[in-house]
């Protein structure tokens, strides 16, 4: 068994991140790495919200707007709030750069409860029981007007979490846990 190298293990996380990275469009990686404000617009399926939101502001996430996010993301059900992991909106917002649109995100699912979770899983398949919603690091989604199979490549090319294909259901799975699709 050879030695435990952390110099080694750090340099093959640069260099597949870095490669990651460059399969990524121009003006899409543009979009992250220079300091300019985030902005999402949103409508929730659900409960007939909208929201427009700047959450990060160029240098930093605006906490007041990542609060206004996490009550918008909450499970409706139960009416709970969950803290968001900020790095999904980042990935939602790197997603609408690659497929070059502002148009409104639908959610269709964003935090939800253990509770909720077990209640749709027993009324049909799908559902996993460890769901990234209930971590708030998950969410279903659809784009106005941008066909389903292009958010799903685009979400597929930034391998940035899990990635789930629901056509019959008309949304797409996003989350910030490991590298997966199905």
């Amino acid at each position: 068994m050879t030695k435990f190298n952390p110099q080694r293990r750090k340099l093959l996380l640069c260099a597949g991140a870095a490669s990651g990275l460059a399969l990524l469009p121009a003006s899409a990686m543009a979009s992250l790495s220079t300091s300019r404000p985030r902005v999402l617009t949103l409508n929730n399926l659900h409960t007939g919200e909208t929201l427009k939101t700047e959450f990060f502001n160029g240098q930093t996430y605006d906490k007041s707007e990542l609060t206004r996010l996490n009550h918008f993301f909450r499970d409706y059900r139960a009416n709970q709030i969950k803290n968001i992991d900020p790095h999904l909106f980042d990935q939602l917002y790197l997603l609408q750069a690659m497929l070059e649109t502002r148009k409104p995100v639908s959610l269709v699912s964003g935090y939800r409860t253990l509770a909720t979770n077990n209640m749709l899983r027993e009324s049909g398949p799908g559902v996993a029981k460890h769901s990234y919603h209930t971590k708030g690091q998950a969410m279903d989604f659809h784009i106005d007007g941008i066909a389903l199979a292009n958010v799903r490549k685009a979400a597929l090319s930034m391998r940035s979490g899990g990635v789930g294909y629901y056509p019959r259901s008309n949304f797409v799975h996003i989350d910030t846990g490991p590298v997966r699709h199905w």
